[in-house]
């Protein structure tokens, strides 16, 4: 029986000095018993000796949080044995870096309370792993929201693959930066670029501002949306009073020859389709009659003016000031009556 106690203490001391994990012993009051060589360079020491006698208080020395192994021992206390619990701890040189930590309690053989044991794993690199994870999905989220309407893009995250819905009330608008073609001629490639940026840029504050949603841009033409993904009031007045305040804004912005540039706007209420299409490069996009004719207006329209139909002439006469235009020829319609947008009242 001797010899066999014996073997067994033998085994297990060999295994606590030439174990790769950190193996420990600790009073409840919060000093080491016991460490192997492991745990001693895991935290940086040059000997299992040299642990022991510099760490008099676990709570304070060990543990970034001095509170941590308070909440441990309160665990331990319920349920004898922790499992996995990742902690921030110091190394000698004040360093930190994060472990694994398996720990229970030990009994004598009537049953009395002896000490704590435990291993200690390194999952530091996990950790980064785990954040560098983190950040790249946070990341990928906030270019899908840039890319997508916030609820569109919650719903694709959930899993969606089709999402199409028809909306009955929206006020859509075109805007397009007149003869740009022939002003970008007259610029460098990247003198484009940045003026096409700090147009569209001040389009989407204002989009922001007036509560709308940016559908896209076309070249050098600008598409905005009231009323999605979500339908909401004031929809119309809003896209109306982003009209004047573009045509006022862009005036800011010169052309090569000192000129302002100008801009040519439609707007069009009323019912469309709208969804998602694309696998790996996602678009939402706006569908039917309304977007055609909203589109018209633009392109029948004229500098510095906002050409819109009579269907949003009959929901804002009472709130903006309009001039009737008259009759214009529009593709798809034949004929109909348009107004220029002017102003608020």
């Amino acid at each position: 029986m001797a010899q066999a106690l014996a073997a067994a203490e033998m085994n297990y001391r060999s295994i606590f000095e030439n174990s790769t994990v950190g193996i420990f012993k600790a009073t409840a009051a919060g000093q080491y018993l016991g460490v192997n060589p492991s745990m001693a360079r895991l935290y940086g020491y040059d000997s299992a000796e040299e642990m022991i006698a510099i760490i008099q208080d676990i709570s304070r020395q060990i543990y970034l949080e001095p509170k941590r192994r308070d909440e441990l021992l309160v665990y331990l206390n319920r349920y004898d044995k922790i499992t996995d619990a990742e902690s921030e701890v110091f190394r000698k040189d004040g360093s930190t870096f994060w472990v694994s930590e398996d720990i229970w309690k030990v009994w004598d053989k009537d049953g009395n309370f002896l000490h704590y044991e435990g291993i200690v794993h390194d999952v530091s690199e996990r950790r980064q792993m785990e954040t560098e994870l983190r950040q790249q999905r946070q990341q990928a989220d906030r270019l899908l929201i840039n890319i997508l309407p916030y609820r569109i893009a919650q719903r694709l995250k959930a899993g969606a693959r089709t999402i199409a819905e028809s909306l009955d009330q929206v006020s859509v608008l075109f805007a397009d930066l007149v003869d740009f073609t022939a002003a970008s001629s007259e610029m460098t490639p990247r003198q484009l670029v940045k003026m096409l940026n700090e147009i569209f840029s001040m389009f989407d504050q204002l989009a922001e501002f007036h509560r709308l949603e940016k559908i896209k841009t076309i070249g050098d033409a600008y598409m905005v949306a009231g009323g999605l993904p979500t339908p909401q009031d004031g929809h119309d007045q809003a896209i109306a009073q982003f009209a004047l305040d573009i045509c006022e804004a862009i005036q800011q912005f010169t052309r090569p020859d000192g000129r302002p540039f100008q801009l040519r706007v439609g707007i069009n209420t009323g019912p469309v389709v709208a969804g998602v299409i694309g696998r790996r490069k996602f678009a939402y996009d706006l569908w039917g009659d309304t977007v055609n004719i909203a589109s018209r207006m633009e392109a029948t329209g004229e500098p510095q003016r906002i050409q819109v139909t009579p269907e949003l002439y009959e929901k804002l006469k009472n709130k903006f000031l309009f001039e009737p235009r008259g009759y214009v020829g529009v593709k798809g319609r034949g004929q109909m009556t348009t107004y220029w947008l002017v102003g608020r009242k």
